[in-house]
């Protein structure tokens, strides 16, 4: 062939490669395009944004052919059940969340392969994220259900999705304090669906602030409901590592589930475990056991971390690197990316960022109080506050921050837990935080408690569900136990007429008397929180008659110029002087 002849085969071969070369080029724009906004979570949206969002999202990906957008109103806000009492609307409420549990679901990514293109898979994602949406939305308009706030943004998700399909084992970071608060068993579900033989274990973290016999507690329940699990503490670990201390697993003796594992033996045993996952799939592939076997040993296995905001993911990470590789801090959702942190040839860990799952368990002010949602962005101070307050103990609460809470009325039951507008009050009042209007400053006081409460510095746990269940049944014994050492008095028929009287007489004695102390405690109220004013402070007069009330002592009267004989009647007598008769000139002679 000639040099200036073209060959048809090479022509087509530059051509594929430029082709090659652009798409590549585009898959980047659109990559680049897609990173330059900020990723941040999105947890709360008013009703407006919501269907906003939807429609635009609908408008975008579906046809007119479409059916339209179900906009979230209520028309039969009117039958409310108002009617009802707590405890049955508690009741029916219960009813209706295992009824619709089902439904409450983490979003599944839709299948996807490699020869799909980037435009295809964003628009399949996006399909599937607005139907999970959807189905949320019409939960949300059952008024026996309440839904919490859940993560509403999507590209939080798609980290979500990218970890778990990486990741061999799935390892769900929770607060020792509430394990079950944290917890997700819908994400184990979904582990389950994108790999039949992958496992998800709980690092229960903050091990260190539950006492020994409680976590033997819950190691019982953990087996009980087959769910593999580790106790763990990241602060603990941090601190041996930097001052070159022995771990904390080493220090102490007692059963091997109920021990905190050091650095050494968390990293060792979720290798063991990664690859006993890994081992297994490729056993059940193919019948060279010994090949698969010697492939497991050369690849690295990779673990994935996962958990709500702010339970101590990224200082899992970095107390298991040994340095610095994930930002730390108080505030939720630091973590905005996730990020894969190779440990050894064979071990590689992802972190991925906190998601707030939906819920049906769990209030918004718990979650406040949790430390999942942001506590600088609250609003609802005292409803957070009063979480703290009927979780921690009234005596831990002043032994701690050394302030004195009000006790219970005597109408109250003695055993309730403080109010938050007494415990804000007083602690505010220990600390001189007050406000530009001069009341107290709640609102500084609530985010110092809830950071307090979040920290481990009020301590608090909670028991299994079995246990729990027990312990209010003993409180109840001991309840009716009293009851029957202190038997009522109650009249008979033999009575006198007179008995029956003076019974009568006396129990409404004490009625009024009970209630001339009610409505004083009411009227001192204030004056118990150190609120009053100087006015109301002062003691009330006793009425008395409008001539009685002068302060000197009356003067007695000087009756001396009475008569003091015992002959005259007391009379004042009357003296007369008689002047001498006037007879004319006198003659001296």
């Amino acid at each position: 062939m000639g040099k200036g002849e073209k060959s048809s085969l090479g022509r087509a071969l530059v051509k594929h490669h430029n082709q090659m070369i652009q798409q590549s080029k585009d898959k980047g724009r659109v990559y680049r395009n897609h990173n330059k906004k900020v990723l941040e979570s999105v947890t709360e949206v008013t009703d407006l944004e919501a269907v906003i969002e939807q429609t635009d999202e609908a408008h975008r990906l579906y046809s007119d052919l479409n059916p339209p957008v179900n906009l979230l109103v209520n028309l039969d806000s009117g039958s409310s059940s108002g009617d009802m009492r707590p405890e049955e609307r508690l009741k029916q409420q219960k009813k209706e969340e295992a009824l619709h549990a089902s439904s409450l679901r983490v979003p599944r990514r839709p299948p996807w392969n490699t020869k799909m293109s980037v435009e295809e898979l964003d628009i399949n994602e996006r399909q599937a994220f607005l139907a999970w949406r959807r189905n949320l939305a019409r939960l949300e308009e059952n008024e026996k259900l309440v839904l919490t706030p859940f993560e509403k943004n999507l590209d939080i998700w798609r980290q979500l999705w990218r970890v778990v399909e990486r990741s061999d084992l799935l390892v769900m970071v929770v607060d020792a304090r509430d394990p079950l608060f944290y917890r997700c068993p819908d994400l184990e579900a979904y582990a389950l669906e994108v790999d039949q033989h992958k496992k998800t274990m709980l690092l229960v973290n903050k091990a260190d602030l539950l006492p020994i016999s409680i976590r033997k507690k819950w190691a019982e329940y953990f087996h009980q409901q087959g769910i593999l699990f580790l106790f763990w503490s990241a602060k603990a670990a941090s601190a041996a590592l930097s001052a070159s201390e022995v771990p904390m697993s080493s220090q102490e003796a007692g059963d091997a589930d109920t021990k905190i594992l050091g650095r050494e033996e968390l990293l060792a045993r979720l290798q063991s475990a990664a690859e006993e996952i890994v081992l297994t799939k490729n056993r059940l592939a193919s019948d060279a056991d010994e090949n698969l076997a010697e492939d497991v040993q050369s690849r690295s296995v990779m673990v994935g971390f996962v958990g709500y905001p702010n339970v101590g993911k990224s200082s899992t990470i970095n107390a298991l690197v040994g340095e610095k590789r994930a930002g730390v801090t108080s505030t939720p959702g630091k973590t905005k990316h996730f990020q894969t942190l190779v440990i050894s040839p064979k071990l590689t860990l992802c972190d991925c960022p906190g998601l707030v799952f939906p819920s049906f368990t769990s209030s918004r002010y718990e979650m406040i109080a949790c430390g999942v949602l942001p506590i600088d962005r609250i609003t609802e101070h005292r409803e957070a506050v009063q979480v703290v307050a009927n979780r921690v103990p009234r005596k831990t609460i002043e032994d701690v921050y050394n302030i004195s809470l009000p006790k219970p009325k005597p109408y109250e039951p003695q055993s309730r837990p403080p109010t938050a507008a007494e415990l804000l009050r007083a602690y505010c009042a220990s600390r001189g935080y007050v406000a530009s209007s001069g009341l107290p400053d709640e609102t500084r006081a609530t985010r110092q408690m809830l950071k307090d409460y979040v920290d481990g510095k009020l301590p608090h746990f909670e028991m299994p569900p079995g246990e729990s269940d027990d312990e209010a049944s003993e409180e109840e014994d001991e309840i009716v136990t009293e009851d029957a050492d202190n038997p009522i008095m109650s009249g008979s028929d033999e009575d006198d007429d007179d008995d029956e009287d003076e019974d009568e007489d006396e129990d409404d004695e004490d009625i009024n008397a009970h209630l001339d102390h009610v409505l004083s405690d009411l009227s001192t109220f204030d004056m118990a929180n150190g609120l009053a004013s100087n006015q109301t402070a002062r003691k009330k007069k006793p009425i008395t008659a409008p001539h009685k009330q002068h302060k000197k002592t009356q003067r007695k009267k000087d009756r001396s110029w009475r008569v003091q004989n015992g002959e005259g009647d007391g009379m004042p007598v009357v003296r007369v002087f008689r002047k001498a008769a006037n007879t004319g000139p006198v003659n001296i002679r």
